[in-house]
């Protein structure tokens, strides 16, 4: 429980960091699109070898397709009544919009942490920073430029995500440890199909928005990290 309660702070800290940093911080809209880009490279690595294969491996590639494509389609749906209904840029259609693949792949998180040694625990730990750091902060800049919203309330919407994500962490520990594998595999699964909806309809296209002639480097540079952070833990 210790390791576990050290990656959720990881994970917490993360997000408030670079909320803080893109609400008070001074970031270029160029500095904004490389680092989205970096956490998406470090996502793409993530959700493969933390969330698909291993489920392939505990369950059925069949489980696993229907799990991916499940999170994509709820994934979308949201987004649309996001952009559609609710409004792009309303508290609650925001929390819904991380809280969608991040309660998902936080359950799985604290699972996969039972019995996991302090190396692996310091390799996942860094690649949570890694891809929530700049995420939280090119997300947290974007609602301060809207001007809709005061800078205290901005960083209240990140501390709320933050504790949503940090029980879904523990619980996913605490309540999960004994859950079918099948089970589990399709949490994983569903939640790399909502990671992957979001690669595609909103980060990549804001990272070459904001920095198109870097973005592709910076992708690769977070996948890289990533496989690096993943081998200190192997």
């Amino acid at each position: 429980m210790l390791m576990t309660l050290a990656v959720v702070a990881v994970v917490s800290g993360a997000l408030m960091l670079g909320a803080a940093w893109g609400v008070y911080g001074n970031m270029s809209a160029k500095t904004q699109g490389f680092l989205v880009a970096l956490a998406g490279g470090a996502l793409v690595l993530s959700l493969v070898s933390e969330l698909i294969e291993p489920s392939i491996e505990q369950s059925s590639v069949w489980l696993a397709s229907g799990g991916v494509a499940a999170g994509a389609v709820i994934f979308a749906l949201a987004d649309y009544l996001i952009d559609e209904k609710w409004g792009p840029n309303s508290g609650g259609g925001l929390l819904a919009a991380i809280s969608l693949d991040g309660v998902p792949e936080n359950l799985a998180l604290g699972v996969a942490l039972i019995g996991t040694g302090p190396m692996g625990v310091a390799a996942l730990a860094g690649s949570i920073f890694l891809s929530n750091l700049p995420e939280a902060a090119g997300s947290a800049k974007q609602m301060a430029e809207n001007g809709d919203r005061s800078k205290g309330t901005i960083i209240a919407i990140w501390a709320a995500t933050a504790a949503i994500l940090s029980i879904a962490a523990i619980a996913g520990n605490v309540l999960l440890a004994g859950a079918s594998p099948h089970l589990l595999a399709f949490i994983r699964c569903f939640a790399a199909g909502a990671v992957v909806a979001s690669l595609a309809t909103e980060v990549f296209p804001t990272a070459y928005r904001k920095e198109h002639h870097l973005s592709g480097i910076a992708t690769a540079l977070g996948l890289v990290l990533a496989f690096a952070l993943g081998q200190l833990g192997g």
